[in-house]
């Protein structure tokens, strides 16, 4: 005789900490990842507890941005581009729609607003990305299947791709620097160019960071980079072997620094055991 399990019955919280866990060894993104490397204690905050924060007024504000670039990117990959009143018209919408609510602080959100479209008509003005030039992608999600590697399957969003170039989106309060960006961005543009290799067959003509700067007076700065080394690869594939085997022994420990002043998870890593 079988025994069938009771659907009605309640999953233990070892029991469904377990499948939350090797649904993340089974596949991994750049964000995932990179958090995972930084620190594993908020990794466990984040992905397997899952303890939801207010969104920050810089994520709404780059995600508010985000939005606007993808709507003027798939109006060009349409060769329909859009006005600037289109495009105003399109920041509004997502500004107002966030599925996260956002801490503001008192009189914040009005400058922030501002400040957001501020970024958007800088890039507009000094990208120097012609309106009617078709981009081959916009937004496409990819994956790419490692388990030859033994590897996770890697997924991720191509945010730009324009002429064979991998193009994605940032906004920061600092300017770059240009080797500093390189290194700490290695793991998410690595990925990309695997990710672009799957999909197209091809190795990408380049990598470009696209950093929106908020300063008194916004400025875009570009970072090229040149298409992905074998090593890099190599250092990208042993990094995701450390996820997986620390994952399957549950290594969630915090990374104490400087990087702990800001992290949201700060109260309950000053309690956790």
């Amino acid at each position: 005789m079988i025994a069938l399990a009771d659907p009605a019955a309640p999953v233990s919280p070892a029991a469904s900490e377990a499948k939350i866990i090797a649904d993340l060894q089974a596949t991994v993104s750049p964000s995932r990842l990179t958090l995972f490397l930084g620190c594993r204690l908020k990794f466990w905050f984040r992905y397997v507890a899952r303890i939801t924060k207010p969104k920050t007024a810089a994520l709404h504000v780059g995600s508010s941005v985000h939005a606007v670039l993808k709507a003027w990117n798939k109006a060009r990959w349409r060769q329909t581009p859009l006005t600037l009143t289109q495009l105003h018209e399109e920041y509004v919408k997502a500004w107002a729609e966030t599925e996260e609510p956002v801490q503001w602080a008192a009189g914040e959100e009005d400058q922030e607003k501002k400040t957001g479209w501020r970024l958007v008509e800088t890039y507009f003005r000094e990208s120097k990305i012609p309106p009617e030039s078709r981009p081959e992608a916009v937004e496409v999600p990819v994956e790419a299947d490692l388990h030859q590697h033994g590897l996770p399957t890697l997924i991720g969003v191509l945010d730009l791709v324009q002429a064979g170039r991998i193009i994605d989106f940032k906004t920061s309060s600092t300017t770059p620097n240009p080797e500093k960006v390189a290194h700490t961005t290695e793991v998410q543009t690595s990925s990309y160019a695997v990710l672009y290799r799957e999909a197209t067959g091809r190795r990408e003509t380049g990598i470009e960071l696209h950093h929106l700067v908020k300063l008194k007076n916004p400025k875009l700065v570009l970072t090229a980079l040149p298409p992905m080394s074998d090593l890099q690869q190599t250092r990208l594939f042993r990094l995701m072997e450390a996820y997986v085997e620390g994952l399957e022994r549950q290594d969630f420990v915090p990374s104490p620094g400087m990087q702990c002043a800001s992290c949201e998870f700060f109260n309950e890593c000053r309690l956790f055991c």
